[in-house]
Parts: structure tokens; C-alpha cells; sequence
């Protein structure tokens, strides 16, 4: 069994949400150790192409985020389907029940992620069972700081920030 830590970067907050950019890292909490990354941003168009759903409220959010966080979603981003290729590939197809999916919300990463492969025709490249919280088990322990790495909002810095911070939190439990 392996982990994975997801983030999305998206224009919206429900579960059609249209993404912009996935980034993810394997971790072994038990080895305290990081293990392969993925990053890919995501041409929005096609997103949207696909049934990816913008709202007001998230593009005025991505107005007041960085600059350097903004230019990270501004375009020469890949098809929505090719990315969504690109990460069953890079997850491995075949080990579906060989991996737990972190995200940051039981509602939001995961949950996007999965609506985008089924509005695609593509299967979702792990199993329900095995989608985790990170958001429940970081409210455990709020004492436990996360460091940041790398642009905030960018899908890639934030998910090696959260399985960091994950992996510090398991090692106070």
C-alpha cells in the first residue's frame, strides 16, 4: 500500500469544479519519506469543454492570490483528458487497491478529481475506499504546524506541504 497526496487547483468549489492544474507526491508516512511528484496544469477550456464548471466567487479569489500563484494557472496548460491520462499513468493502472488518495477536504480534491475522470468516460484510478482526509486529520491536531513550501496555490508546493505536515501529524498520534 501506497500513499498520495493530491492537490487541485480549480475555478470553483463544487464537484464539477473546472481544474487547472493537479499536483500530487507519494509519501511513506511510516519512512517519514517523499516519494515520486506529478504536476501538470490544466488548459481551462478544455476543462470546461468537459463539464468543468467556473464560479464568480473562485476566479475573484484567484484575483487576490500571488502573482507567481496566478501565473502558475495563466495558460499553456495541457488537455483536461491528457493530464487526466498522464496521472492514472503516473499513479499506476492495475494498483487501484494498492493506494489510499489524500485530499484536502472530503469534499473537494478527491471528490473534483473523481467527477472530472466520469464526465471524461475514465475510469477513476483508485478505489472509494481508499480516499483519505487530510482536512479531518489535520483538525485533530491543530497544535502541529504546517510548513509551507514553495508558491501557495500552486498544486505541487501544497501537496508536499500537506504530506509533510500529514506525516508530522501521524507522528504525534
Amino acid at each position: 500500500m501506497y500513499d498520495v497526496m493530491i492537490d487541485l487547483e480549480t475555478m470553483g468549489t463544487g464537484p464539477n469544479a473546472a481544474i487547472v492544474a493537479i499536483g500530487a507526491i507519494e509519501f511513506d508516512a511510516a519512512a517519514d519519506s517523499l516519494g515520486r511528484a506529478f504536476y501538470r496544469a490544466v488548459d481551462l477550456a478544455t476543462a470546461v469543454a468537459d463539464g468543468g464548471e467556473i464560479d464568480a466567487g473562485t476566479v475573484m479569489w484567484w484575483l487576490r492570490q500571488s502573482a507567481a500563484a496566478r501565473m502558475d494557472i495563466s495558460g499553456g496548460g495541457r488537455p483536461l483528458r491528457q493530464v487526466l491520462s498522464e496521472f492514472s499513468a503516473w499513479l499506476g493502472d492495475g494498483l487501484g487497491e494498492d493506494r489510499r488518495v489524500w485530499g484536502n477536504g472530503a469534499g473537494f480534491d478527491n471528490v473534483i478529481l473523481a467527477q472530472a475522470y466520469r464526465r471524461a468516460g475514465f475510469p477513476v484510478p483508485w478505489l472509494p475506499w481508499n480516499d483519505r482526509c487530510y482536512r479531518t486529520v489535520k483538525a485533530m491536531r491543530p497544535d502541529v504546524l504546517m510548513e509551507r513550501v514553495g508558491t501557495h496555490h500552486n498544486a505541487l508546493a501544497d501537496a508536499i506541504s500537506q504530506a509533510r505536515h500529514l506525516m508530522a501529524v501521524l507522528r504525534t498520534m
